[in-house]
């Protein structure tokens, strides 16, 4: 089940790491697709405007879930590479804690505000029916969702990025096939999607448990394994509340922009939503190498190997910024044909187009290297860096662009889509500055 990272070939560790995670990632991406496409076909650009709308309140609430989490996964890669089991265990046991309580609060703030965070994106007055029916189904579902990215950030941890594919690949299946039946079969409409999201979503959470249930994992656990050591949650909350808002953050700004663009009507939401989707599927190979990047980094500074954890930073910009390029090809070529996997109305399709070749262009490639520097800084225990960086690119640079390109020079929704082309430009920099000049190497996750 685990596997050490800090030896072997720089490129080949992290590549045999970050496959699985790609892959896995594709298809929760894919079967998040295929809940927009199902209700686009069976409820038509309504409710398609409606669940593109939703999936953003959804990406906050998954990026808090996934935040607070990693942090527990880079306490356990560090303790792992320093060889300190009884630290490990403790850290699992606070983590699942933690999670727990952290599923209760993010589920009742999450039912308190959707509403209000609807009326405040001006959701199209047609497609807010479906909204209002998809979300409150959805948080009541976060607690699998905690549950599933803790026991992932676990296994990340240790080395595991396989395991994690066996449950999103079955979680995919019953996403897909409840899908059709609730939404198509049993005409539920958008609600219908966000009940087969959920129900994926604790397929994975009670598939994990069993694997490590299985593996002897939670051999010599009591419930006092699972109480609150104060030292551990404040390690765990040092990486995890940060990461936290980062992802946080940058999901808000993404839901203020859908705001702004939901004022031009339902054609441009419905068009934006497709595209922020694909634009989301189109950097995952991004997302899993930093994922790997993070965990391999914290597994060499934890084992004190300042310079393998260079390398491999080095090897996970190239590998980003070069799988980058090739989704940024494709979609570049084949941008109306994407769309229109979604909804075949021509204006949606033409709009989609010109939203995907201006927001998926050449700034993915520089997104690309800010989100490995930002992962490698999380891993070495810096995760304060990625969460600035996040917020200058997130609220300073693709909100105030938005509102300089699109009310100052009249660019209407052109210029929030340029705006969201040269927000990660300034962030970029700054992270190859932070990881170039060793200045994170003042900073320890772990006392020496």
């Amino acid at each position: 089940m685990e596997q050490d990272l800090t030896a072997g070939s720089v490129p080949a560790q992290l590549i045999r790491f970050s496959l699985p995670l790609l892959a896995a990632n594709l298809l929760q991406s894919f079967y998040n697709l295929v809940d927009m496409a199902v209700v686009g076909r069976f409820v038509g650009k309504d409710g398609l405007a409606a669940v593109s709308s939703a999936v953003l309140l959804c990406y906050i609430i998954s990026a808090l879930c996934s935040g607070v989490t990693m942090g527990g996964g880079v306490l356990c890669a560090q303790y792992t590479g320093a060889g300190d089991r009884a630290a490990l265990r403790e850290t699992v046991g606070t983590l699942f804690t933690v999670s727990s309580l952290c599923s209760l609060g993010v589920t009742l703030l999450g039912l308190l505000v959707y509403r209000p965070v609807f009326i405040l994106m001006n959701v199209p007055p047609e497609a807010l029916p479906h909204a209002l029916a998809y979300m409150p189904v959805i948080c009541w579902g976060t607690v699998f969702v905690f549950g599933y990215n803790a026991v992932c950030a676990v296994l990340r941890g240790l080395g595991d990025s396989k395991s994690p594919l066996l449950f999103v690949g079955t979680a995919s299946l019953v996403n897909i096939g409840l899908d059709f039946l609730l939404v198509g079969g049993l005409g539920m409409g958008a609600a219908g999607a966000a009940w087969a999201t959920v129900a994926s979503q604790a397929v994975s959470f009670l598939l994990s448990l069993i694997f490590l249930r299985r593996r002897g994992f939670f051999t010599g656990f009591t419930p006092a394994s699972f109480r609150v050591g104060r030292d551990k949650a404040a390690l765990i909350l040092r990486i995890g509340l940060p990461s936290a808002i980062q992802m946080g953050v940058l999901n808000l700004s993404y839901l203020l922009v859908t705001g702004m663009l939901n004022s031009y009507g339902v054609v441009v939401a419905a068009a934006a939503g497709v595209g922020l989707k694909v634009n989301t599927f189109a950097a995952m190979p991004c997302w899993a190498v930093g994922a790997g990047v993070t965990t391999m980094a914290g597994q060499c500074v934890g084992a004190g190997d300042a310079e393998r954890a260079v390398k491999t930073a080095k090897t996970g910009v190239a590998l980003a910024v070069g799988v980058s390029a090739v989704m940024v090809a494709l979609v570049f070529l084949f941008a109306g044909s994407i769309v229109s996997l979604f909804d075949g109305d021509s204006a949606v399709v033409a709009e989609g187009a010109r939203y995907l070749r201006i927001c998926c262009c050449l700034n993915c490639l520089v997104y690309a290297a800010m989100y490995i520097y930002d992962s490698f800084a999380t891993g070495v225990g810096a995760a304060w860096l990625a969460m600035a960086n996040s917020l200058l690119q997130s609220l300073v640079f693709r909100l105030l662009f938005s509102l300089l390109l699109e009310r100052g020079l009249s660019l209407g929704r052109l210029g929030l889509y340029w705006a969201e082309c040269l927000s990660p430009i300034v962030p970029a920099v700054i992270g190859g500055v932070f990881f170039y000049s060793g200045y994170w190497r003042r900073h320890r996750l772990l006392p020496r």
